[in-house]
């Protein structure tokens, strides 16, 4: 639906954009005088008035719009019919979004705002992550995705990409018909830019079949402030948060706080004690973010919550489901463990001949089960992880 262009609509752009008007300085002139037109309307003497508001702010506001300023807000508007801006005070901003403490103001939007509604679940994690990262991202949002969860994520390299990916692969069964996995990604940049550029491919995909939200205005680049911001958005706009891998000190950890103090889940999948990868999300375990092993432990928090959900024990079922395994199969993947084993590990661990144990190897790797690494190592894939 193409966003009406609007006196009321042109004076929220150009507020947003006035330098320092953020979100609180923005909700108190709106409580204040009602509408952004009046705002601009307004003499010294009432802008003083209202809390929180500087006199460069004053200054700013008493010379009017500036047409100029929001011109590129309207032209991108003006664009296209998927491109849309909404603001706080509208119907169909994000409920959930709406909750937060001082919500952006405006959203900016490309493709189906509709997902904007829906129940979104936000995956994020280390933009340097391991192969394992990048299959449990990919698994886990390809899983839940088939749900009908939305998967939120910040399009930035590693696991939020693979994260968006996986969501795009799925298949996701509402109202007796299939459709694609539903993904929002939510950029701390302008809409008009893609950041980082790699990624411009993906993020023209999710503009086709899913979202692409910012609460910046056209324009922006991507600067260092705007990406806490960015994961605010993330976090409040879902119902829970996934982290998968990520440093102490790192953006992950900064969105997985955001959902803490929103009063939203958080769940954690564990790694390896030597990699620091993993100490973050053993940091937010120890906090008390939920310890995550499969799709379904997320699953059966999550869906009882969706209100549209259809078919939910079924797909809980088809997330859950394994393959039937001989005995000697189920042996030698425990013996394999969680970490990386070589052949010589496997034969004293089993105490099984070379040969027994390459067949029964082979019947693995060809389940899914199992990876086979450089160097002759085994390891679990992320389907045995259940």
């Amino acid at each position: 639906m193409e966003t009406p262009i609007d006196e009321e609509l042109i004076a929220q752009l150009a507020l947003n954009r006035v330098s320092g008007v953020g979100s609180l300085a923005y909700s108190n002139l709106l409580q204040y005088f009602g509408t952004a037109s009046d705002v601009f309307c307004a003499n010294r003497q009432q802008l003083l008035r209202v809390p929180d508001i500087t006199q460069d702010v004053v200054e700013h506001l008493v010379k009017g719009i500036d047409a100029t300023n929001v011109e590129q807000d309207i032209l991108w508007l003006k664009e296209d019919p998927g491109h849309r801006a909404i603001s706080l005070s509208q119907a169909d901003y994000p409920a959930l979004l709406a909750q937060i403490h001082r919500p952006p103001p405006v959203l900016f939007l490309k493709g189906n705002a509709s997902l904007l509604n829906t129940v979104q679940l936000s995956i994020v994690g280390s933009r340097n992550p391991t192969p394992g990262g990048i299959e449990n991202a990919r698994a886990f949002a390809r899983n839940l995705a088939t749900t009908g969860l939305t998967i939120t994520s910040g399009l930035a390299t590693g696991i939020d990409g693979a994260a968006h990916q996986g969501a795009l692969d799925a298949k996701a069964s509402a109202n007796g018909m299939i459709q694609k996995g539903r993904t929002i990604a939510v950029a701390a940049t302008g809409l008009d830019r893609i950041y980082p550029s790699r990624h411009r491919d993906l993020a023209y995909d999710i503009a086709d079949k899913g979202l692409l939200v910012s609460e910046f205005p056209v324009g922006m680049g991507p600067l260092r402030e705007n990406f806490p911001r960015r994961n605010r958005l993330i976090s409040g706009l879902s119902v829970g948060t996934l982290v998968i891998e990520a440093a102490v000190k790192s953006g992950s950890l900064i969105t997985a706080r955001f959902a803490m103090e929103q009063g939203r889940e958080v769940f954690a999948i564990p790694g390896s004690i030597h990699s620091p990868q993993s100490r973050g999300c053993h940091w937010l375990i120890r906090q008390g973010a939920k310890l995550v092993e499969t799709a379904e432990d997320i699953a059966e928090e999550i869906l009882p919550i969706l209100p549209t959900f259809q078919g939910g024990s079924e797909n809980l079922q088809q997330i859950e489901a394994a393959s039937d395994l001989s005995m000697a199969e189920q042996t030698l993947l425990d013996a394999i463990g969680f970490e990386p084993v070589n052949l010589d590990t496997l034969i004293s661990r089993t105490g099984k001949m070379i040969d027994e144990l390459s067949v029964t190897l082979s019947q693995l790797e060809l389940q899914g089960l199992i990876d086979t690494l450089p160097g002759g190592m085994y390891n679990r894939s992320v389907k045995s992880h259940r």
